[in-house]
């Protein structure tokens, strides 16, 4: 471990992977964000950490299962030259779940709930739907966050510090990114085109047809501007 710590090029591998991870986790901290909006005030904290908690204990079950994971990329099934991966299907899988959850999101956002549930049964009911959504889709961030970790890292407590690093840099974020969210309406339409564009991304990844991070996070920066831009220009005219 003392060789690890006096070892420059492991700090290099260790700072470089945290931002990684840290850029990786912006799709998972939104979707936290806005999956956790649909309980009540006083649960969204507790549904956001506990998220966060089972993201991390299950990167750190990844890491240290590294050659199950790389078993997930050889194919099992092939048909019409087309090769299938459980990494394939895992990631078609959560791909078409976060496209149904955002477009889900954004028509009762345009429409409006049908019906409204009895208070304390949708209490009880959405929490556990809640961290059970959450913990799908982590469970398909963190594919690509321990392949991103396993390829640029050398040694399982590098990467693990590195992703304890970046939870603890998302658990910080997640209120204020949820309450700036929640107070701007706009922001979480925004917020769900993004979700179902990061969707349609893990849908091709599947599918072997891989569409380069930076363009969606260019994408996603750029509209971010556009809206901050909004945003100012309707303060200043409230004034």
């Amino acid at each position: 471990m003392l060789e690890l710590l006096s070892d420059p090029a492991v700090w290099a591998s260790f700072l470089t992977l945290t931002v990684l991870e840290i850029v990786l986790g912006v799709d998972n901290v939104i979707f936290i964000s806005i999956a956790a909006a649909r309980l009540p005030l006083e649960q969204r904290a507790r549904a956001r950490m506990l998220g966060l908690a089972g993201a991390l204990v299950l990167r750190i079950l990844l890491l240290a299962s590294i050659a199950w994971i790389v078993s997930l990329s050889a194919p099992f099934f092939t048909l019409a030259g087309f090769d299938l991966s459980w990494r394939d299907l895992i990631l078609l899988a959560g791909g078409l779940f976060l496209i149904w959850k955002a477009a889900t999101e954004i028509f009762e956002e345009v429409e409006g709930p049908e019906e409204e549930a009895p208070a304390l049964d949708a209490a009880q009911v959405g929490f556990t739907a809640v961290i059970a959504q959450i913990m799908v889709l982590d469970l398909v961030f963190s594919l690509d966050s321990v392949i991103t970790a396993v390829g640029i890292a050398d040694h399982l407590p590098v990467m693990v510090a590195a992703v304890v690093v970046a939870i603890l840099v998302m658990m910080v974020a997640a209120a204020p990114i949820a309450d700036f969210v929640e107070q701007h309406p706009s922001t979480k339409m925004l917020a769900l085109a993004f979700l179902v564009m990061i969707g349609m991304a893990l849908v091709a990844d599947g599918l072997h047809h891989h569409i380069e991070r930076g363009f969606i996070y260019a994408a996603m920066v750029f509209a971010g501007a556009v809206e901050g831009l909004n945003l100012l220009r309707a303060r200043r005219r409230a004034k």
